[in-house]
């Protein structure tokens, strides 16, 4: 996967947390996180403030908890 891949998914979905980011490029959270990070960097993309659980249950990583929404340029 590539950093346009992520944009392009990013751009399409609008709003997304990491877990679902994930789940798609079928990744670890914690390898997406950079490409995020430089994505928000770059103010295509902003963190969210994230949720402290997932409200089913207290196994989440609160890391896919994150939710990134794309920035219309």
């Amino acid at each position: 996967m590539i950093l346009r891949d992520l944009q392009t998914y990013l751009k399409e979905r609008g709003k997304v947390p990491l877990s679902e980011i994930a789940m798609h490029f079928r990744m670890d959270g914690k390898a997406l996180q950079p490409m995020l990070e430089k994505l928000v960097r770059k103010g295509r993309v902003r963190q969210l403030p994230g949720v402290s659980s997932c409200g089913e249950c207290c196994k989440c990583d609160p890391a896919l908890l994150e939710v990134y929404e794309w920035v219309e340029q």
